[in-house]
């Protein structure tokens, strides 16, 4: 008996016929089924500002003819909603006998653990954690005016029910830790940000202290901007370090890999498949299957399998990524990218670890090339067209490349140009690459899903910087 019945009056094989009965002149859909636990605790200003746990449960039904979905959702499990969400299913769609192959693969793989890291560390224990953290920040350093730290957790329980009667499950776990801190020296205020996380429980990250590492980098970020002079501007040669600043691949190069956008023609890279999208030398892949990280599924939310996806392999396209709906109007196969925010949502082709691979520079090579220019370090807001993948970011840690050396640190740069042209200038890639540290959320449609992003460092030819030097 799944315990989502458990306190309903379903049964197994009520549900399991509501679902073949209502999908059986379909293309696709399934019930999906969710619970979900999530807590909150914020410190800021010396003090626990807020703690909140919350616990929500529900479904969404979801029916497919063509290219037209249909979908319903309740937080209420029940023989009267599911039917009520039934009904309004079959008078939305048209009656089309369906040709799609249902099947879904099997795999016995698995990239976290059925834990709940909410329970896994007392209330008590967090918030010790977090007035340590303020207490260590304000010690270490006079010109610390505020500490801001936050804990953030998840477990997440799915079941998936097809038309075969076919259940799927999945528990996943979620946590991030953040850290802000600012300075203030001479009038002026800076600010540094960190934060860390994943498919683990609390302890994972915070054993043996680790918390002080993620202070001491909040705090090395804001340090390093109070020294910081006016970002030049113009066209110029840009490194972007490994790990994080992937960031702007995913935003500006992934989303317009997606499978609805190529099948709707909005996307740039619609009719480039096959084709020579990038330099020589970058492989970027959608990986869900590294474990414990923040973008990894060992199912997806349409119940595929997850998958190590490649998109481009030395500059060629070779794949977009895929749910079951864009994949069957494409002709193609799911990638297991099919993503919801939850059981209120429709089902997307969303990214999940996006991450360009290594190649055989190193770093240092790569500044020793540049005679003007800048070294990015890491991003914070930004803006996306992303059919275009025209973008702006703006740097949160950048420094001065002159004469092949790293100068100066920068405040106010910002990187501009659009995803596709970017790829080509790409001319080094380098052999260190390195894992965001777990705090990406990507945003479409308006909905928001946990993702990861890496990269190694590579050297970008030409790219536009806005700056604020006069």
């Amino acid at each position: 008996m799944s315990k989502f019945f458990d306190k309903s009056d379903l049964t197994r094989k009520d549900v399991e016929n509501i679902v073949s009965e209502t999908l059986n002149n379909c293309d696709d859909g399934e019930l999906y089924l969710e619970e979900a636990k999530s807590e909150s605790i914020l410190l800021d200003d010396n003090k626990i500002k807020s703690s909140n746990y919350s616990s929500d449960i529900g479904f969404g039904f979801r029916a497919i003819s063509d290219e037209v979905v249909a979908y319903s959702h309740s937080n209420e499990i029940s023989k009267d909603s599911l039917k009520n969400s039934s009904a309004n299913l079959k008078s939305t769609l048209k009656s089309s006998k369906g040709t799609y192959n249902h099947e879904i693969p099997k795999t016995n793989n698995k990239f976290y653990d059925d834990i709940n890291p909410i329970e896994q560390k007392t209330l008590d224990e967090k918030l010790e954690v977090l007035n340590q953290v303020n207490n260590y920040l304000r010690k270490k350093d006079s010109n610390v005016k505020q500490v801001t730290a936050s804990f953030s957790g998840e477990q997440k329980s799915i079941e998936i029910i097809r038309s075969s009667g076919e259940a799927l499950t999945d528990v996943r776990p979620l946590i991030r830790f953040n850290v802000s801190v600012m300075l203030e020296k001479n009038g002026r205020k800076e600010t540094g940000v960190y934060g860390i996380g994943g498919r683990q429980s609390y302890d994972a990250y915070l054993k043996n202290d680790n918390w002080k590492k993620v202070c001491e980098e909040a705090l090395r970020i804001a340090s390093v901007n109070l020294d910081s002079k006016p970002a030049p501007a113009g066209e110029m040669k840009v490194v972007l370090g490994p790990g994080w600043p992937a960031i702007l691949i995913h935003e500006a190069i992934g989303h317009g890999l997606e499978g609805d956008f190529n099948r709707k023609k909005t996307s740039a890279f619609h009719d480039l498949m096959g084709q020579k999208v990038a330099s020589e030398g970058v492989t970027i892949v959608d990986d869900g299957t590294i474990d414990k990280r923040r973008g990894s599924l060992t199912i997806d939310d349409e119940g595929t399998p997850t998958e190590r996806t490649v998109l481009i392999e030395n500059g060629i396209l070779k794949n977009f990524m895929q749910d079951r709906l864009n994949a069957r109007l494409m002709n193609a196969k799911s990638t297991g990218s099919g993503r919801r925010e939850n059981y209120k949502h429709i089902v997307l082709p969303r990214m999940r670890n996006t991450m360009m691979l290594s190649g055989n520079h190193s770093q240092d090579e790569m500044i020793k090339s540049v005679d003007k220019g800048i070294f990015a370090v890491s991003f914070g807001g930004g803006q996306v067209d992303i059919t275009s993948g025209k973008f702006v970011f703006n740097c949160t840690e950048a420094y001065e490349i002159n004469n092949g050396k790293i100068g100066s640190p920068i405040k106010g740069a910002t990187l501009i140009g659009d995803g596709p042209s970017i790829l080509k200038e790409v001319s080094m890639v380098g052999n260190d690459m390195m894992m965001d540290p777990g705090i990406g959320t990507c945003g479409k449609a308006g909905q928001g899903v946990p993702v990861g992003v890496a990269q190694p460092s590579i050297l970008i030819d030409k790219m536009t910087v806005g700056g604020t030097k006069l």
